[in-house]
């Protein structure tokens, strides 16, 4: 791949997350997920930042992607506020909930607004069943990336900030990602970060990430966390 050359890819990007649900200014009924720490590994550690908020809305049944990018791109121009919407799932125990991702909204009065506006276009939702609490889930979110390639294996998001992506040389469980990344960590002096697995297809290969999500982004960063990790992959590991 050439340096500082852009490239939008299809990619997918595993995380986990601790979700409550929305009880006010959703259509009533339904059952919305929020996780008001979507980067815990950052965010934990700077108290005096506030993260932003990611909403979750549990659809009634699996979607097709085309279906869900369908219905966001008739339903933007309708909103004047901006939003960012995505199709993923998010498990729960062991069971999986396929979910549209709410992002990079200013107010929450657009939420029940947006369901009507789904709804008109297909997608149904899950009924409300789950008690108030505090759930551990893994999400897992099917997305475009843009990015922009500044040395080798080490890429930067074009259109998220905050958003670094290092490139490994192998496919990780998910339980195998938590353990290399709980090394990486004990063995990383630096500002801290929180880390996602993912993969994206390009120029007919697939190439595995780790996302790192911290405000200290630049090539050296991001090269000596890639550094650990690669340390730590290169020991047997189940």
């Amino acid at each position: 791949m050439e340096y500082n050359k852009k490239m939008e890819v299809f990619s997918n990007l595993v995380k986990q997350e601790k979700l409550t649900i929305l009880e006010d200014k959703i259509v009533p009924g339904t059952l919305v997920f929020e996780s008001k720490d979507p980067f815990p590994g950052y965010y934990s550690d700077t108290p005096d930042t506030n993260p932003p908020i990611y909403l979750y809305l549990a659809l009634d049944k699996p979607y097709r992607l085309e279906e869900v990018l369908r219905a966001v791109q008739a339903i933007q121009p309708k909103f004047e506020e901006h939003f960012d919407a995505g199709k993923g799932i998010a498990t729960i125990v062991n069971e999986e909930i396929p979910v549209i991702r709410l992002r990079h909204f200013g107010n929450y009065d657009i939420v029940a607004p947006l369901q009507e506006a789904f709804a008109e276009h297909g997608i149904g939702y899950l009924k409300k069943s789950r008690k108030q609490g505090v759930y551990e889930a893994t999400i897992r979110i099917v997305k475009m990336l843009y990015l922009k390639q500044i040395e080798p294996n080490i890429f930067i998001d074009l259109r998220e900030d905050y958003h670094g992506y290092i490139l490994i040389p192998r496919f990780l469980s998910w339980t195998q990602f938590e353990k290399i990344t709980k090394q990486v960590r004990y063995n990383w002096f630096g500002s801290k970060f929180d880390a996602a697995y993912g993969s994206f297809f390009h120029e007919g290969r697939l190439y595995e990430f780790v996302r790192i999500y911290s405000s200290k982004l630049d090539s050296d960063y991001l090269q000596d966390i890639r550094s650990i990790y690669l340390e730590k992959l290169s020991h047997p590991f189940s």
